[in-house]
């Protein structure tokens, strides 16, 4: 080396550009270190989904039925003990209340009793308030079981307003049960009706009627063809699908209107006035479900001059008439299943009404009116867990 050289590398002018270097290969180092440590720690998973509303407000009934359920187990309990409720009627409830549990069970439920009644539950959005039963007593009175079942039911009408298809029906179906159930309670306590929580939300059926028939001017001269086997219908085969429940809704109200007509006379003085009544109400559901059909593109079919009735209709017609109407109240099922908006509200309010005449000639509308229930393929509820004792 020649003293040259040496005088060159310690020259002062070259060690600013030294260190710009080193820090430079620092920098990217560091820049490489970070990068692949970004890369090996794995990102946080994206935090799961709200469920539908469909879903929630199905959790939401679940736990209602659930909480109710046990609540009026207890009830039933004590009055087997000699207590002061209506065993009965807390039993009924309790039945009521199981075959609506099994039926709005989803496989994904593992343990739908896993949680005490009156816990906190999620609710779907919308929903007004805390579970129907989140403030019964340890002790319930058959008037505060009413009055919960009744909140119950209103809720779950509200909810299948809003749910889809099948879940609105099932919806439906369960609160109008609900209702039904909390007035026989109430009655048996000794509770006025009226004194029920939300007692007069039923909608009348004529709140979802058409002022005209003006739509049907809209609908197409040629209905479209069903959708193939595996294919989802279009929205005009909905429509189509939806015409043709308002259609058998027509024809149920028309075999309705002549079986009426045909009980009046064999009825006795004290039935006659209450069947009157509901004579004019399935002339309004038919003329109604008339105008909701042309609406919906479908021609409802004309009225026919007579219809078969059975001879133990004539000869018991209180029965027969408590047979009509049960059988009845599956076409506002399928309506409800079918629509949306107001005319879903008119169906669900043609489905009480009707449940509310089954009621009255002592028929049994189920545990979920407007749905065809075989309770033995309803899964079963899990064991409930032992009851903590009072110290735990």
């Amino acid at each position: 080396m020649t003293p040259w050289s040496v005088v060159k590398e310690d020259d002062p002018e070259n060690r600013p550009k030294l260190r710009y270097f080193r820090y430079a290969v620092i920098s990217f180092t560091v820049l490489i270190v970070l990068s692949l440590g970004f890369s090996l720690i794995p990102a946080d998973p994206p935090a799961p989904a709200d469920p539908p509303f469909s879903e929630q407000a199905r959790v939401a009934a679940l736990q209602d039925s659930l909480d109710l359920r046990a609540a009026a187990g207890r009830l039933s309990a004590s009055a087997a003990a000699g207590g002061d409720a209506n065993p009965a009627a807390a039993a009924e409830t309790v039945t009521l209340l199981t075959l609506q549990a099994r039926a709005l069970l989803s496989p994904a439920d593992s343990s739908p009793e896993k949680d005490a009644p009156g816990s906190a539950t999620p609710l779907p959005s919308g929903h007004s308030g805390p579970p129907a039963a989140a403030a019964m007593t340890v002790e319930p009175t058959l008037a505060g079981l009413a009055s919960a079942l009744s909140a119950s039911g209103v809720q779950r009408l509200s909810d299948a307003a809003k749910s889809d298809g099948g879940m609105a029906r099932l919806l439906a179906g369960a609160g109008t049960a609900q209702l039904l159930a909390a007035e026989n309670l109430a009655t048996a306590a000794g509770v006025a009706e009226d004194t029920l929580p939300h007692a007069g939300a039923a909608v009348s059926p004529a709140a979802g009627a058409l002022a005209s028939d003006s739509t049907a001017s809209a609908c197409p001269s040629i209905l479209p063809a069903p959708a193939a086997a595996g294919q989802e219908p279009s929205a005009a085969g909905m429509s189509a699908v939806l015409g043709s429940a308002l259609s058998a809704a027509v024809a149920t109200e028309q075999q309705s209107l002549y079986a009426y007509q045909a009980a009046l006379p064999r009825l006795g003085a004290g039935d006659a006035p209450a069947a009157e009544a509901f004579l004019g109400q399935h002339r309004e559901l038919a003329a109604q479900a008339a105008a909701h059909s042309r609406a919906a593109c479908s021609a409802p079919p004309a009225q026919p001059p007579g219809f078969v009735l059975d001879p133990d209709f004539l000869a018991a017609p209180r029965d027969g008439l408590a047979r009509l109407e049960v059988a009845a109240l599956p076409a506002y099922g399928d309506v409800i299943a079918q629509a949306d908006g107001g005319l879903r509200s008119w169906a669900i309010a043609a489905l009480q009404s009707g449940a509310r005449r089954a009621a009255h000639w002592n028929g049994g509308a189920g545990p979920v009116p407007g749905l065809l229930l075989d309770q033995d393929q309803l899964p079963e509820l899990p064991a409930s867990p032992a009851p903590a004792s009072a110290g735990t």
